[in-house]
């Protein structure tokens, strides 16, 4: 009876040592470690936040597109909003250095990327390879903008928009494509009839709702949350793009038939001043742009982008516009700079400013300034001998980037209506006969100037 007790006794000590020294390994564990920082919280595999879904999916991404040398940039508007708040840091931070994860681990359904596709060399072969590594991807394509206007490659496919699921988190994989512009360019991501619309929350993507237009970015590399990756290299610069990116295209199918009906001018002086105008824009362009003044094409320079995807060959001049908060005092000296003398000054910055230069062969640059009230905006224009003055109205407008002339400009989005409100119903039909003070269905008198005001506001050169 005594052997059997001692038997018993033996094991109950043994099994409350054990008890014991469990709870010890416990609490070491989850309380003195995480509270100090040391011990088991280094080891491999449990670093903070280092097992989360969405950084083993970014790592993953990250190992299959270096392995296949395909060059692709972080874009997502969160992370790099992140990385931006902590950037002199962040560039300093070397590989393997990070105990905690602060940026791919942050709980959401998407990280977005992006690459230039002309870069990309090998892209069926990668699509293959990320399936195998346990990727789901969808890819959209659709067709190719750029081949719009020539009828034998109208309708040629390009990729516009990876998305590879790897659990519950997804790589959003934006190509991007040069334009002649010299920008990029990425496509709208609209799904196709056989496509899984429950494949991913498509409606939380950042980029795919239009298309977009972006500055050619330099990138640099960084280390964050142990994974080397590139970057735009003004971060601030990109993140402010992306809200102004909306791109819209000139519409090639329309110009196709309005040559049909009536004949381009093909004449070796329609084709001269075609070029000098497109000269003219690209100056005007670069000048306001050193400026930091943005503008749009305007009255019949949209016209023509809009109508016929060119220069309109008896408008005789280049219209831009610009809203009157952009205005800057040294406008007029920085065009005179660049060879562009000041034709005539009309009105004030308070009240129907616009301003003329002169280009080469009688050529005009116009530039129309906009000012906003409350449910419409105008610009104004003046008549020299009486001193009359005029107001154009047009309905609210935001700007798109388009491409015209081999460059990047905006236009009003809503170019229909901007269309309509200066030309009328019929601006489809071409109109060589022009009188700016009664033509456009939008114009309505504004009063006179006070010969007191004379000099200032009607100025001649």
């Amino acid at each position: 009876m005594s052997r059997i007790n001692k038997n018993v006794i033996l094991a109950l000590l043994t099994l409350t040592s054990s008890a014991f020294l469990l709870f010890q390994l416990y609490y070491y564990k989850h309380y003195l470690s995480a509270k100090n920082g040391t011990g088991l919280s280094k080891s491999k595999g449990s670093r903070i936040g280092f097992d989360s879904t969405q950084w083993r999916a970014v790592k993953k991404f990250i190992v299959l597109t270096s392995s296949q040398n395909v060059p692709v940039f972080l874009i997502d508007p969160l992370i790099l909003e992140l990385i931006n708040k902590d950037f002199e840091q962040v560039k300093n931070t070397s590989h393997g250095s990070t105990s905690e994860c602060k940026f791919f681990c942050v709980p959401r359904d998407f990280t977005t990327f992006a690459l230039r596709y002309h870069l990309w060399k090998n892209e069926e072969g990668w699509f293959r390879i990320a399936e195998n590594m346990g990727f789901q991807c969808l890819k959209i394509e659709s067709k190719d903008p750029r081949l719009d206007g020539i009828d034998s490659l109208s309708g040629t496919e390009i990729p516009l928009h990876y998305i590879c699921r790897l659990a519950n988190h997804a790589i959003h994989l934006v190509v991007f494509h040069e334009r002649s512009g010299n920008y990029l360019w990425h496509g709208h991501l609209r799904l196709k009839g056989h496509m899984d619309r429950k494949f991913v929350p498509f409606r939380k993507l950042q980029f795919g709702r239009y298309p977009g237009a972006f500055d050619r970015p330099e990138l640099q590399q960084i280390t964050i949350d142990g994974l080397e990756i590139l970057i735009p290299k003004d971060p601030v610069h990109f993140l402010e793009e992306i809200p102004r990116s909306r791109f819209i295209e000139c519409r090639y199918k329309e110009a196709r038939a309005f040559f049909q009906q009536y004949l381009d001018d093909n004449t070796v002086e329609a084709m001269a001043f075609r070029k000098n105008a497109k000269e003219l824009l690209q100056l005007a362009a670069k000048t306001l742009k050193k400026l930091g003044v943005q503008f749009w094409l305007s009255s019949g320079t949209c016209l023509g982008w809009y109508r016929q995807c060119n220069i309109i060959t008896y408008s005789k001049d280049v219209d831009l516009g610009i809203f009157i908060q952009d205005y800057k005092s040294d406008i007029i000296s920085a065009f005179q700079d660049v060879g562009l003398p000041l034709k005539h000054k009309f009105g004030k910055v308070e009240d129907s400013l616009e301003l003329s230069f002169q280009g080469k062969d009688d050529i005009k640059l116009d530039i129309f300034f906009f000012y906003e009230e409350t449910d419409h905006m105008w610009n104004g224009g003046t008549q020299a001998k009486t001193g009359k003055k005029f107001k154009y109205l047009f309905p609210k407008f935001t700007l798109c980037w388009t491409e015209f002339v081999d460059m990047k400009v905006h236009v009003p989005c809503e170019t229909t209506e901007y269309i309509e409100a200066n030309y009328g119903k019929t601006w489809k039909i071409p109109v060589k006969t022009w009188d700016w003070k009664r033509s456009p269905p939008n114009v309505q008198p504004n009063g006179i100037w006070p010969i007191s005001e004379w000099d200032e506001v009607i100025q001649l050169y």
